[in-house]
């Protein structure tokens, strides 16, 4: 256990040498690492609880999932009777489920079709049996489609997965520094901006939909006679985003909708120098506009965003570049921030706003400086008992636990972590665990030494011996901060971080280091005595 070879040795030393040297880059201003090469740039970020920032934790919509999964069934209903030209009547959502009426004869035909609808629930509600649609006969050639509770579930879930996606780019696209965006519970995203002092700006971006749809304006009617009771089925009455607010009659026929977008970009329109959007569509939604322009020409469409009518040109010629601008009376500010929803992408469903804190830069520091008195207190406490108690064994060992401090800053570091203040937390109960192994070693050596054998071989015996009892406490509690970590969210997650990476170096240095470090002290000075 105490011979090393060269290389061996080498490893050891280069492995510590490298990553504490990961930690390097947190010691100097940020505008100094910049400069330097991308790879070396890498560094700790402080948590909200550290630097200040703003919290808020969002809700999806789940109304508006279920209503938004029933107008989908719906609409495939529609499709698929009118592609098997089977007559219909009566089709409406009711409750839970869409109802639809077919002709006696045509019952059986509809309900095979109908039933191609209902898919297997996934993972494993679909080795259950559930499925995503249950069709039924009700009698008198009605057929219910009901939408189960697991399905919705199914549906809530991914909505929040895709949220999570669309609100990281959106934050992400304001310029902060490492934003925490994590789902929370089965229908909450939780969302941390360190350095966010007033989230006014976040919460307009986040609480937006950003469904943008391209539809025409019903000229047949106008937006009085509507108000009156004189609107078309296939038509709606919408509201312009602009006060004072004007009405519109659009149909309910998506043109070309924002997911066919494929960028958006501030601009200034040439004519009056105005802020505009400029958007440019993919080939499917080029296809679509060319389409939909040329059709149209001489007649009014509608830009939709969030059932709010942006703006309303006519059509003067087929637009068939796949590129065009969006005008509304914008500031700067405005065109960007819509720039910035049409870029990240629609959001599957309203978020709600619930909870919302902002934590100032003081009280952040106040936690940095506490933190750091706990952490010198506790590690000069640590120092002076190993001093006092192993005398020259504690000196390695107090060694071996400020590398292993110094490789969980790297290893953080590198990971490019968030470090808030329970995980200042886990590096502090760390050093506690890092000291528990070498205490461990030192006590099973004078175990040894009491059972008569010499210096050497109760050194090799400790270090052999207490192997198993230190890898089996260290993997039960990296086991527990790994369970922290799946489950936890936020704060709790940084410390199981922080303890699962302490963990790993401390057995690194515990079986590695301090005993290279006890080896070359035996060759050195080949002891009859232990000092310990």
């Amino acid at each position: 256990m105490l011979y090393f070879t060269r290389w061996k040795a080498l490893g050891i030393i280069l492995t510590a040498l490298i990553v504490c040297l990961c930690a390097v880059p947190n010691f100097f201003p940020e505008a100094t690492v910049k400069n330097w090469p991308l790879w070396a740039q890498r560094r700790l970020v402080l948590g909200l609880d550290l630097q200040g920032g703003s919290y808020l934790l969002l809700e999806v919509d789940s109304n508006y999932v279920k209503k938004d999964k029933l107008d989908q069934i719906r609409d495939d209903v529609r499709r698929t009777l009118r592609e098997a030209r089977i007559g219909y009547t009566g089709l409406a959502t009711r409750g839970d489920a869409v109802e639809v009426r077919v002709k006696d004869s045509d019952v059986q035909t509809a309900l095979g079709k109908l039933r191609d609808l209902s898919q297997p629930l996934g993972g494993l509600l679909g080795s259950s049996g559930q499925r995503s649609v249950e069709v039924t006969e009700a009698g008198g050639g009605l057929i219910r489609l009901t939408v189960p509770q697991a399905a919705i579930n199914e549906r809530i879930r991914q909505t929040i997965e895709q949220s999570i996606q669309i609100v990281e780019r959106r934050v992400n696209q304001l310029g902060t520094v490492e934003p925490v965006i994590q789902r929370q519970g089965t229908d909450r995203i939780l969302v941390q901006v360190p350095g966010l002092q007033d989230p006014t700006r976040l919460k307009q971006l986040l609480g937006k939909t950003a469904k943008m749809e391209f539809r025409m304006v019903d000229t047949s009617v106008s937006p009085e006679q509507a108000q009156q009771g004189q609107l078309p089925s296939d038509s709606e009455l919408l509201m312009s985003a602009s006060s004072p607010k004007v009405p519109y009659v659009v149909k309910k026929q998506v043109l070309v909708s924002g997911g066919d977008l494929t960028d958006a970009q501030t601009a200034f329109d040439p004519r009056t120098g105005e802020p505009v959007v400029s958007f440019k569509f993919n080939s499917t939604g080029s296809r679509k506009f060319a389409q939909a322009t040329t059709e149209n020409v001489g007649q009014p469409f509608a830009i939709v965003l969030d059932n709010e009518v942006i703006s309303a040109p006519v059509i003067r010629e087929p637009i068939t570049g796949g590129q065009g601008q969006i005008s509304g009376n914008f500031t700067v500010q405005s065109a960007n921030d819509l720039a910035i929803l049409l870029r990240a992408g629609a959001l599957p469903a309203p978020l709600t706003v619930i909870e919302e804190r902002t934590v100032g830069p003081g009280l952040g520091q106040d936690s940095i400086e506490k933190g750091k008195l706990a952490a010198y207190v506790g590690a000069i406490m640590v120092v002076v008992f190993m001093l006092l108690t192993y005398r020259l064994f504690g000196l390695f060992a107090n060694i071996a636990v400020l590398v292993n401090v110094a490789m969980i800053f790297g290893l953080l570091s590198l990971l490019n972590a968030t470090l808030t203040l329970p995980g200042i937390a886990g590096i502090v109960l760390t050093v506690g665990i890092a000291v528990d192994s070498n205490v461990l070693i030192y006590e099973r050596i004078r175990e040894e030494l009491r059972g008569g054998r010499n210096a050497i071989s109760a050194i090799d015996a400790g270090f052999k011996r207490a192997l198993a009892t230190i890898l089996d406490s260290n993997i039960t509690t990296f086991i527990a901060a790994a369970v922290l970590f799946y489950i936890g969210t936020g704060p709790v997650r940084g410390f199981a971080v922080t303890l699962g990476i302490g963990i790993l170096t401390t057995v690194f240095t515990a079986f590695t280091l301090t005993r290279l470090i006890v080896a070359w002290w035996v060759r050195w000075k080949r002891p009859q005595t232990v000092p310990i």
